[in-house]
């Protein structure tokens, strides 16, 4: 069973409520599309998110740093790579071993024409 971790952020970095994200936010955005279009699980293309490793509430610091950044999709209820890698299965959660996570799933994860099927020869729709 893996544990549940537990990262609790430093109070002096936390963003207040209503804090708004930096007007160079859709630059940096668009600019990380460009250069990584690809879910970084599965390889989509549909529905792709430019997801923080550390969240914005946590660290306001690293939001427009590309090494904070990675894409990750929201194809559908059968793989959401970014509720699975991003977010641990829950929105309220944040992922900091996402890229490894991310890694580890691309690299046993291959997409057919009938949907994704693990190299294991299961098949998950």
């Amino acid at each position: 069973m893996i544990k549940d971790i537990r990262i609790k952020a430093d109070p002096a970095l936390k963003v207040p409520p209503g804090t708004k994200r930096s007007p160079k936010w859709r630059k940096v955005r668009a600019e990380f599309l460009k250069k990584y279009p690809k879910c970084a699980v599965c390889g989509g293309t549909k529905k792709i998110e430019v997801h923080h490793i550390v969240p914005f509430h946590i660290d306001p610091s690293k939001e427009l740093l590309h090494s904070n950044l990675i894409t990750l999709c929201e194809q559908g209820p059968s793989l959401n790579c970014h509720l699975i890698a991003g977010h641990r299965g829950n929105y309220q959660r944040w992922n900091p071993f996402v890229r490894g996570l991310c890694a580890f799933l691309n690299d046993y994860l291959e997409k057919d024409k009938e949907g994704y099927q693990w190299k294991d020869g299961q098949k998950h729709a």
